[in-house]
């Protein structure tokens, strides 16, 4: 037995098993200090990725709008919150493989900076596309010489408007139409048709009746355009000021339970409902 093994022997320390062995970490109370630490940096690490991501959807990819109008009744309802697809008609650049980018079409439903006021965006449907040929006769619209067939379309009971129900019409009777639309409007009518012009589009809310769109204030231009709506993702119970109101009733009321307020709070029918 070596010197040294006798020393450790007379300490009461085990001798090392071999000249190659290994001495042990140091215990666990001295390290036990810093263990806290790595799982709250971790925490905060996620928290900045799960941040940063959801900053760079709603910027690039998506963003939230609510309807607070019912000119796009009944497919977009007031109270509605929607997801907006911004990167459906950007320009396809190198990533036209990987993102579905495509043109505007007729029928699409569009949100847009709205052209009398820019920083207000508007959603209507698309109507014209560049170079289509456009009038309404009795509110009915005809594209190219073809009346449209418009299942979408609701024509809530309102004034005689000749100017609205027969676009384009001489006539300027309208107080909602913009002025500088009107003066402007007259180079584009050819043979009683307002021609749409080359990079811009013709936009109508469903709500034929009560929507202010392109027969009041103009074109919306490609560059105008934010996005596609995808899907209602919630909807609040509100009212319309189209609505019927409800008739009078003696019937008594008695306060209502939880669930029947939590019913009445929104249209969860309407929830996650993709848009078309």
């Amino acid at each position: 037995m070596s010197a040294t093994e006798q020393s450790l022997r007379a300490s009461g320390q085990p001798a090392a098993a071999s000249a190659g062995a290994q001495i042990e970490p140091a215990p666990l109370a001295r390290r036990s200090h810093h263990s806290a630490n790595p799982g709250l940096l971790e925490m905060v690490r996620s928290l900045i990725s799960v941040v940063v991501i959801a900053l760079f959807i709603l910027t690039f990819i998506v963003q939230p709008f609510r309807i607070p109008s019912e000119s796009m009744e009944h497919t977009l309802l007031v109270g509605d919150f929607l997801l907006v697809n911004k990167i459906a008609y950007a320009p396809p650049g190198i990533w036209k493989w990987v993102m579905p980018y495509r043109q505007v079409r007729q029928g699409d439903i569009v949100v847009f900076h709205y052209p009398p006021n820019p920083p207000e965006h508007v959603v209507k449907r698309v109507i014209g596309l560049p170079g289509d040929r456009i009038h309404l006769e009795n509110g009915r619209v005809w594209v190219n010489g073809v009346e449209l067939t418009e299942p979408y379309v609701s024509y809530e009971p309102a004034y005689a408007d000749d100017f609205r129900d027969n676009f384009p019409s001489q006539m300027y009777t309208d107080p909602g139409v913009n002025p500088k639309w009107w003066t402007e409007m007259s180079r584009d009518i050819h043979g009683g048709e307002l021609v749409v012009p080359p990079g811009d589009y013709f936009v109508m809310g469903d709500n034929r009746n009560f929507s202010l769109d392109s027969r009041y204030w103009g074109f919306v231009t490609q560059d105008h355009i934010v996005g596609r709506p995808l899907l209602i993702y919630f909807s609040l119970r509100e009212a319309s000021a189209t609505d019927v109101a409800q008739p009078l009733s003696d019937r008594l009321g008695q306060k209502r339970d939880l669930l029947s307020r939590i019913e009445d709070f929104a249209r969860w029918d309407r929830f996650m409902q993709v848009v078309r």
